[in-house]
């Protein structure tokens, strides 16, 4: 969009979202035509390149999220693109610039599902010139979500169990654990291609949760785990049990799908066995997420971090981007292309 068109009518500035109307299944997510937004004093208006989709974004899109959101609804909260207008207040040489932008770390639940959003100018951070919008965006939620699980506790010399090892969160995280110097790394995957996806990116180990013996090969090649981080919960939970070591920890990160029963947590308790919780926003600064967002744009763009890409869509095909993450046939992060592209 040209800077000129923010002069014309109201009437010509248009743009395409995602919205949701009604609960259900990818179905509900309908392309609707909106006015595009303008940049009010202090904000920044940004041609999205790229727009996250998230596992939470489909638990609300089924009314199955802890919170359930008034609708009609918006869905996304980060994207990456380029800085097109500006409001009052906001230097003009911000116009052109390549930007991340992690609205969910401002305040900003909902909108990034479009072909454009308009934003606080200081939500906004660069992209280095060689980290792709795609990247940008994978490195936000789940980027920073495997970084502050990495540094929860001290993970030297430890075995540590990753479930949805393959997925947006835990390929990263694999990757972070050893460089934290985990000395075991055991990814747990839901099938043999992303076994070999999790063991390219540095896990020592990785076995399938398809196996109903899978605990049995950790403790044949390991004894057992320091620390397991669960990214599924549900069932998955409970199979993990047998799997921990004594005085061991399980680091909870499944979006509230929490189904262990009172006697078996209260088993954990009898072996000297931790639970503990993780929820990203609550540990969010405005004044550090930008230098740790940073810091990841770094560590991929140098090389010490590989990101995963599972797959991108067209807006129009968002509906597809869901079922595809639901069916659990992604790895990595899936990525929206509002304008068609990537770059």
């Amino acid at each position: 969009m040209a800077l000129d068109r923010l002069r014309q009518s109201d009437s010509e500035l248009r743009m395409k979202a995602v919205q949701i109307s009604s609960f259900g299944g990818p179905e509900v997510l309908e392309i609707v035509s909106l006015p595009t937004p303008r940049p009010a004093r202090g904000q920044v208006l940004v041609r999205v390149h790229a727009a996250g989709v998230n596992y939470f974004e489909v638990l609300m899109r089924s009314d199955r999220y802890a919170v359930t959101p008034a609708l009609p609804m918006r869905p996304g909260v980060e994207v990456s693109g380029i800085v097109e207008a500006v409001g009052e207040e906001v230097a003009s040489d911000m116009l052109g610039a390549r930007v991340a932008v992690p609205m969910f770390a401002f305040g900003v639940s909902s909108g990034g599902y479009a072909e454009y959003v308009a934003v606080d100018a200081d939500s906004v951070l660069p992209l280095p010139d060689t980290l792709s919008f795609a990247d940008a965006v994978a490195l936000q939620v789940q980027g920073l979500t495997a970084l502050h699980l990495s540094r929860l506790r001290s993970v030297t010399d430890k075995t540590v169990v990753v479930t949805a090892a393959a997925g947006g969160v835990g390929s990263l995280l694999v990757q972070l654990l050893k460089t934290a110097q985990a000395r075991t790394v055991v990814a747990l995957t839901s099938s043999k291609a992303k076994q070999e996806l999790a063991l390219s990116l540095g896990a020592d180990y990785a076995v399938s949760y398809a196996d109903s013996k899978w605990t049995a090969t950790v403790h044949k090649a390991l004894r057992a785990a320091d620390l397991i981080v669960d990214l599924v919960g549900g069932a998955l939970t409970r199979s993990c049990l047998p799997a921990l070591a004594p005085g061991g920890e399980i680091v909870f990160a499944a979006l509230g799908r929490f189904d262990l029963s009172s006697e078996e947590v209260d088993g954990m308790l009898a072996n000297n066995q931790a639970l503990s919780g993780f929820a990203l926003l609550p540990r969010l600064a405005p004044s550090t997420v930008k230098a740790e967002l940073l810091e990841l744009f770094h560590q991929a763009t140098s090389g010490r971090l590989k990101v995963v890409l599972g797959g991108g869509f067209s807006l129009e095909r968002v509906g597809e981007a869901h079922r595809a993450i639901e069916n659990r046939e992604t790895v990595g992060k899936v990525v929206l292309y509002p304008h068609g592209d990537g770059q």
